[in-house]
């Protein structure tokens, strides 16, 4: 809670800062205009952190692409314990070398109807490692054929 009392001291206002110290179990008795961060000052620090974590990201990505088998020699594989079935991968596919089955639920206090998991077919997969980079839970590697 903020509680505001009389005017601000000269030296908040001279300087357009606020010059006491911050605490949570004192209540500020003018804050003035320089106590507050600025809005644009905000969403400025929210870009520049953006960047520079998607400049983060985009390097390790590439790195992982880099370290990505691929091409003719490899067949991407599904780990079953990892797949949630969530269609991505078969989506992506312009080989139809993914098909989704349907297996049970070992889960005795859960009854669910459908539990799918991804299945690579080997032959029509041309080992464009798509559907690695498309599984957001990272359920597909590539393997050598």
């Amino acid at each position: 809670m903020l509680e505001v009392r009389g005017r601000p001291s000269s030296r908040l206002r001279d300087s357009g800062r606020c010059q006491l110290p911050c605490e949570t179990d004192r209540r500020v008795t003018d804050i003035g205009a320089g106590c507050m961060t600025k809005v644009s000052d905000v969403l400025k620090r929210r870009l520049i952190e953006q960047s520079r974590i998607r400049v983060q990201l985009n390097s390790v990505r590439a790195e992982e692409e880099a370290l990505l088998k691929g091409g003719e020699d490899a067949v991407a594989w599904v780990k079953e314990e990892l797949c949630i079935g969530c269609d991505q991968c078969t989506i992506v596919c312009e080989d139809d070398a993914i098909e989704l089955y349907d297996t049970p639920l070992a889960s005795p206090i859960m009854d669910i109807d459908v539990n799918r998991k991804a299945r690579i077919l080997r032959d029509p997969c041309t080992g464009c490692k798509i559907c690695v980079l498309a599984c957001p839970t990272d359920a597909i590697i590539m393997i050598d054929r």
